[in-house]
């Protein structure tokens, strides 16, 4: 059908609007799955959002200084799907009819990576909250650092929509209570008050005073009764940008599946398709010109697409200003060109510490030292812990604290907050420009484990310090001493955990997360002092980068011991007395379970030997080890919460000891 009408003004804005709707409308039910309800409700949100005050480009969605959109509310992402085809990014209609569909790039919750535009992987509800606080944390550092005075060359808006889901969540809490406390004025968030859940009304488990809640945390609100007031929209938006000592909130009141006849304000449109009869009775309801499904008017098309000439003379305005900062300031543009591409400093890692026999000490003091290190010559380094600074050694000497008053301040207060902590550092890795770190007790990764999964999911570069790996860290007792937490961090994809031996493999394992790319990275360190390992006797550390490596060995070894972190040490004396009983032992480190799966056959096999009976050891669940002990080897781990006692007397108690190790290796000799 070919559109011959010519629309303007209120009307032609409705038919942009209902555009968004229809198309929303049209690919979930093709999909025969998906959430048409809210992108039906926050069209007109959207429309004036994306037509007047976002600053993006739709041909280069890189583009440094646009404004950031998170979608929180991620199982409305036709919402966003039918924006950014709209609007004219490299996302076609087809690619709209292939919703939910394999290796489509519109997939059922919306992800960064796959769909251009995106700027986070969302659907795990109130963690796009918490990426929006971390790139309104990077926006507001790379200001304070980068911009001079007639030279603003990093100015730009995050804003984030949620949904009750996000509001209820945990997480939005600890994110919100941080950007209040920071106050980040640059954050804008739009709560969708549509009042109705999966099981029904939302009053069934929330009755919270939103309002009274987030000025609670410090934040500026407004409310807008009508969703569909395109003027009140644009008021508030446009107030809420000239609020700059604190973030907003724009409540709005909307109506879930705004415009079906039958499934207006109710639970079925939440997740579910209309269904064919109520999809003809909703496009009838709106005035729709046509039944025909993915029906675009032109002229709604046309308005839309205004974008793409609106968004090149935004980039090109701004590229005239970086074309004024380069000459001005050369130095500071091409430090930040460098941090953006994510390219290391030349020497970075010269000035790493040598640790040596007579240094014994507990690994999270080692990495203490050995962030230092590194942060001294990479700027783009910062963090911080979860109120738990001194404990994790996470604290960047000199480097200042961020804080409201002081953006360039390199460590970070997150507060107890460790979920929070998680999705932050997800937005700040998204923004670019930074490796962030985030510091806890190796037990309470558990609070944070969605951010982490996103994380690895995202394959952004985060770097987690956990401390008080394992039930050597005594008196505290059960609740504290970890057991299952690596076992369930190395099950996750894209992640690697690494959980060096001494302070030696400290050294080698901060250097592997700095130039890690994939994922992730879970430094797991103890709380307790380990010896430094005599590397003239026993092998390099850089091994660590195999993931696995034969720290001392045996002529034709007739059994192989293997470890990780704080029982390496273990595994180190049983190989000494094996050896001196005549047996021929082959002590390995296996600091990286991850590195050495990625490793070629050929050189697995050549640490371990087929045939030759293995023993790993780990003060952990033994999950990890089965893979690598086969059939007739023995895993001595924990199976078992802890005791609360000297870490000495549990080690004892649990059966960890050289003694036991030697008497499994003599068992089958």
């Amino acid at each position: 059908m070919t559109e011959t009408v010519t629309r303007v003004g209120h009307e032609l804005d409705q038919l942009c609007i209902n555009t968004v709707r229809a198309l929303a409308i049209d690919a979930v039910q093709q999909a025969e799955s998906g959430h048409p309800g809210t992108p039906m409700a926050l069209a007109p949100l959207a429309y004036v959002l994306w037509q007047r005050h976002l600053r993006y480009n739709p041909a280069n969605p890189d583009w440094l200084d646009r404004d950031r959109f998170v979608l929180s509310a991620g199982h409305a992402c036709m919402l966003l799907y039918s924006v950014l085809y709209l609007t004219g990014y490299d996302l076609t209609l087809d690619e709209i009819k292939q919703f939910r569909q394999w290796g489509s790039r519109t997939p059922g919750h919306s992800e960064h990576g796959v769909t251009p535009g995106v700027e986070a992987t969302t659907g795990p509800l109130g963690q796009g909250v918490g990426n929006a606080v971390g790139m309104a944390i990077a926006e507001a550092q790379l200001a304070a650092l980068f911009n001079q005075p007639r030279h603003a060359i990093i100015d730009h808006y995050t804003y984030f929509l949620a949904s009750d889901g996000d509001l209820m969540e945990g997480v939005s809490h600890e994110a919100c209570s941080l950007a209040g406390h920071l106050q980040l004025g640059k954050l804008i968030g739009f709560y969708d008050d549509n009042r109705i859940t999966i099981d029904g009304s939302t009053d069934l488990a929330f009755s919270d005073n939103t309002t009274r809640r987030f000025e609670s945390y410090g934040w500026h609100v407004q409310k807008i009764r009508d969703g569909n007031d395109l003027k009140a929209l644009d008021t508030a938006i446009a107030q809420a940008k000239r609020v700059t000592d604190r973030p907003s909130l724009i409540i709005v009141r909307t109506h879930i599946a705004w415009g079906s006849p039958h499934k207006q304000d109710t639970a079925e449109a939440h997740g579910a398709p209309l269904g064919a009869d109520e999809v003809k009775a909703t496009k009838q309801n709106l005035g729709w010109p046509s039944l025909e499904p993915f029906y675009v008017p032109d002229d709604a098309l046309e308005q839309w697409r205004t974008a793409k000439a609106r968004g090149a003379q935004l980039e090109a305005d701004w590229k005239k200003k970086w074309d004024a900062y380069r000459p001005a300031h050369p130095d500071l543009a091409t430090e930040l060109e460098r941090r953006l591409a994510g390219r290391l400093p030349p020497a970075w890692d010269a000035a790493l510490p040598v640790f040596g026999p007579k240094d014994a000490q507990a690994t999270r003091a080692a990495s203490g030292k050995v962030l230092n290190a590194i942060a001294a010559q990479l700027p783009e380094l910062m963090g911080g812990s979860a109120d738990l600074t001194a404990s994790n050694n996470t604290e960047i000497k000199g480097g200042g604290v961020f804080a409201a008053g002081a953006r360039a301040g390199r460590n970070f207060h997150f507060g107890v907050r460790e979920h929070g902590m998680g999705a932050t550092l997800n937005g700040i890795a998204l923004h670019r420009g930074f490796i962030p770190f985030g510091g806890t007790f190796l037990i309470f990764s558990d609070y944070m484990r969605p951010a982490i999964r996103l994380a690895a999911l995202t394959q952004l570069r985060p770097i987690y310090v956990f401390t008080h790996d394992s039930i050597g860290l005594g008196e505290d007792g059960p609740t504290h001493q970890p057991i299952e937490q690596l076992a369930t961090l190395r099950a996750i994809p894209n992640m690697t955990v690494i959980r060096p031996s001494d302070a030696t493999e400290v050294v080698e394992a901060w250097r592997a997360a700095i130039m890690h790319r994939t994922g992730p990275v879970a430094l797991i360190l103890t709380r307790q002092k380990v010896a430094v390992v005599d590397r003239t006797k026993y092998a390099p550390a850089a091994g660590l980068h195999q993931g696995g490596y034969i720290l001392a060995d045996s002529p034709n070894p007739d059994v192989v011991l293997m470890a990780t972190g704080s029982e390496v040490e273990l595994i180190l004396g049983a190989y000494e007395k094996l050896k001196a009983d005549g047996r021929r032992p082959r002590a390995v480190s296996m600091p990286c379970l991850e590195y050495f799966a990625r490793q070629p056959e050929s050189y697995r096999e050549s640490v371990l030997p087929a045939g030759v009976r293995r023993i790993a050891v780990e003060a952990a669940a033994p999950q990890s080890w089965y893979r690598w002990v086969g059939e007739n080897g023995v895993i001595i781990g924990i199976e078992r919460f802890g005791e609360s006692a000297p870490y000495q007397r549990i080690y004892q108690e649990f059966g960890l000891t050289v003694e036991r190790i030697v008497a499994e290796a003599q068992s089958r000799a």
